[in-house]
């Protein structure tokens, strides 16, 4: 009896194992595709159909020419792919960015423009380059005004004015003073109306009495009048676009091809071509990135002949300092420069001769 219950036992415990094996397999391990729908039908995986189109990889500026390296392909829904959208890399390779580009960004025909040497007609690349409500200006520069030529595009620099004032005669717009002339009357001293203004060798001066001889004297200029200048800081934190030239590239092009062999000497070495073919071009100007008023006001400034000095800023360094103008008063004032006194004595070095240094033989 006891081996028989053991027999029923097990078989029970078989036969709950098969159940659950086999509700299992057909709730859990069935596939989707096998399932019947409310009306008995049996439900089909919807597959959805995609196009790859390009997108942007890595950050880019304005002016950034595109390669395999910073582009790549991401599947979009056929139904989300709009007009104008890339789906071939080697259709952005190439190209230039004409706006800033983020990391992720799908890529249009509106958002890349060809390069200035293969599309003629889609104007400079330093355009690219001005931010929108920006103009681009050029103004003259020297080793001294330009901080001995140090500045490169992208970096900020401050410009500073110096420029000199004389006085004037408001009606004549003349330099002052002015020359003294002697009215005379060609006919009768009875006509008065037929008179003739003669120019005198002299110039307009002013009558001052001697305080000692109580005499009348007439003080007359003994040169040219001294202009007053000025320095102040006239723009700050402005974008370097350029330093000289921009290269006329069409132009070069033709020179190229127009331009003769040239011949080797006898011991096979070509000859150079100019002495100025190793020697650096020295930069003549420099193009600012400046608003419009700003641009209108260095215009003038350059037009009146004024300096303009460049002071270049550190890298990342967006501050505003306000500068005072200086002149000979505030040199006086803000160094502590005192005005020597007229003194009875002066000092005599002319005896005195610096022995010259004489270097030791190597």
């Amino acid at each position: 009896m006891r081996r028989g219950r053991i027999f029923f036992y097990l078989a029970f415990i078989l036969i709950l194992g098969l159940v659950a094996v086999y509700v299992i397999s057909q709730r859990y391990l069935q596939p989707a595709a096998n399932t019947a729908g409310e009306g008995g039908e049996v439900q089909q995986p919807v597959v959805v159909n995609t196009v790859d189109v390009v997108v942007v990889t890595q950050k880019g500026s304005r002016g950034t020419v595109l390669d395999e390296t910073v582009l790549g392909l991401v599947p979009l829904p056929e139904e989300n792919v709009v007009t104008g959208m890339l789906t071939d890399i080697a259709s952005a390779a190439g190209r230039q960015a004409m706006y800033d580009l983020q990391a992720g960004i799908l890529l249009t025909e509106g958002m890349l423009v060809d390069p200035s040497e293969q599309l003629a007609g889609s104007g400079s690349v330093a355009a690219l380059s001005i931010p929108p409500g920006m103009v681009a200006v050029s103004i003259p520069i020297d080793r001294l005004s330009s901080v001995s030529y140090a500045p490169r595009a992208g970096d900020h620099v401050n410009v500073i004015l110096t420029t000199s004032f004389i006085d004037v005669d408001a009606d004549f717009q003349t330099p002052l003073p002015n020359l003294t002339g002697v009215v005379i009357s060609p006919g009768p001293m009875s006509d008065p109306v037929q008179l003739s203004a003669s120019l005198q060798d002299g110039t307009h001066g002013r009558a001052e009495i001697d305080p000692v001889l109580g005499q009348t004297f007439y003080l007359m200029p003994s040169g040219e009048p001294i202009s007053r200048q000025v320095s102040q800081t006239l723009l700050q934190d402005v974008v370097v676009l350029h330093m000289g030239n921009f290269p006329l590239k069409s132009e070069k092009a033709q020179d190229t091809q127009t331009a003769e062999p040239i011949m080797a000497d006898p011991a096979g070495q070509t000859p150079p071509q100019g002495e100025a073919a190793d020697e650096p071009v020295i930069p003549e100007v420099i193009t600012l990135v400046v608003t419009p008023q700003d641009a209108v006001t260095l215009n003038y400034l350059v037009a009146q002949g004024a300096r303009l000095t460049l002071a270049l800023r550190s890298a990342g360094d967006a501050s505003r300092v306000e500068t005072e103008s200086v002149t000979l008063q505030f040199l006086l004032d803000q160094y502590n420069i005192q005005i020597p006194a007229k003194l009875p004595y002066s000092m005599d070095n002319s005896g005195y001769k610096p022995e010259p240094v004489v270097e030791p033989v190597q």
